[in-house]
């Protein structure tokens, strides 16, 4: 009999957010390419959002009533099936067309994308309270390393195969990833041997969003997010716009720099989270973190040679990474266990709100002055480290194992 394993979910995440990785770089050049404004541009990647925003904490409710495995399926069988149809929308030569697919395939990837709740629910099945924190750190880890793997893939498949083709690999590479988590994936959560309790939709966000403590840090959670996808949905119009590249040009630029945040994230959250959590503890990491989050955004409008901007982008991959893996930790120590995949997705779908006002709020300011967006930013984090110090020390955790 399969045991479950944090090894086997962490290669399921990876998998599904190499193809995640592929296609979000590419989102803004490509809706460049069809002549859309900033709006546009904002919508279509906060489409997927909105959709989690509404279904995150549905899938997570589910996954605490049915188990984790089958919901992880799902999801994943979707997500193959989204970017056959991103896929297709990006081959059209209609531009109205086009942009209303590339809209669509996002909308119905965010209904059926539930791999990261789910995961992160699988992970606080099976790991102990005083060690939920650094195994957060593999999700986060997957995160990075599927923003490095992925952003390579788009670059050298456009490149060779043409704007049709990122959209094809990520479709793959997600059959993949069902064929190998329906062979290997143990479940970890028998809802028969637990009382789960089933709250309407709107009941579990009051709920979740009521709940002292963790109404705190699911706020930091969703400052922190907003921040981070100004930042994504905007880096590759900010290179075009300061070094004067072209939209050609710039598509394999912008991967790889995305890319070298992933390698930083992935060796931040793959060996350092741990170490932090038990020399700092999660509350006083997650103000350092976001600090140096604020710093790193805020100067990189103003980082005008390519030194300069890797300096700033590492600042701020190590800022961000560094994040969410204590927040997590501590929302799933808070969170009853009968209640994890609810909790987490309400979690998520703050997260999904963040990425909807982001990247429009993000693209529209940009059109204007391409360093508001960043700089603005930069005091939010701040703001969020000073709440974090000030508040997060007063949030009492379980006991930890001698």
């Amino acid at each position: 009999m399969k045991k479950p394993s944090i090894s086997i979910v962490f290669l399921t995440v990876l998998i599904d957010l190499v193809g995640f990785g592929l296609i979000l770089p590419l989102i803004p050049i490509y809706s460049d390419s069809f002549h859309a404004s900033g709006f546009v541009i904002g919508a279509i990647i906060s489409a997927y959002s909105l959709m989690q925003f509404i279904f995150a904490p549905v899938w997570g409710r589910l996954s605490d009533r049915v188990g984790r495995r089958p919901v992880l399926l799902a999801s994943t069988s979707c997500a193959c099936l989204s970017y056959i149809i991103f896929a297709i929308g990006s081959g059209l030569h209609n531009t109205t067309a086009a942009l209303a697919v590339m809209f669509g395939s996002r909308l119905f990837a965010g209904v059926c994308g539930a791999n990261i709740t789910v995961a992160q629910a699988y992970i606080a099945d099976i790991t102990p309270p005083e060690k939920r924190s650094a195994k957060m750190g593999l999700v986060g880890m997957a995160f990075g390393l599927g923003f490095i793997i992925g952003p390579v893939l788009g670059a050298l498949s456009s490149k060779y195969w043409g704007l049709t083709a990122p959209g094809w690999t990520a479709a793959s590479l997600c059959a993949i990833n069902f064929i190998w988590a329906f062979f290997r994936l143990a479940e970890s959560w028998k809802p028969s041997e637990h009382t789960v309790i089933q709250r309407p939709h709107l009941q579990q966000w009051t709920h979740t969003l009521s709940t002292p403590r963790l109404n705190l840090l699911i706020v930091i959670f969703f400052l922190a997010t907003f921040c981070f996808t100004c930042f994504e949905s905007t880096i590759g119009l900010l290179v075009m716009k300061n070094f004067h590249i072209d939209t050609k040009k710039s598509l394999g630029t912008v991967s790889m720099l995305i890319a070298y945040c992933g390698v930083i994230g992935a060796g931040v959250q793959g060996g350092a989270v741990g170490k932090l959590v038990r020399k700092m503890g999660e509350p006083k990491l997650i103000a350092a973190s976001l600090f140096m989050a604020a710093l790193g955004i805020a100067l990189l409008p103003f980082m005008l040679s390519w030194t300069a901007l890797l300096i700033g982008l590492g600042i701020f991959s190590i800022g961000s990474s560094l994040t969410r893996p204590p927040v997590f930790g501590m929302i799933s120590m808070l969170a009853p266990a009968n209640e994890q995949g609810a909790t987490l997705g309400v979690t998520q779908g703050v997260g999904s709100l963040a990425r909807i006002v982001g990247p429009i709020f993000a693209a529209t300011l940009f059109e204007s002055t391409a360093s508001l967006p960043y700089l603005i930013c930069g005091v939010l984090c701040f703001a969020t480290s000073i709440l974090a110090l000030q508040s997060l020390t007063r949030v009492p955790l379980p006991a930890k194992a001698p």
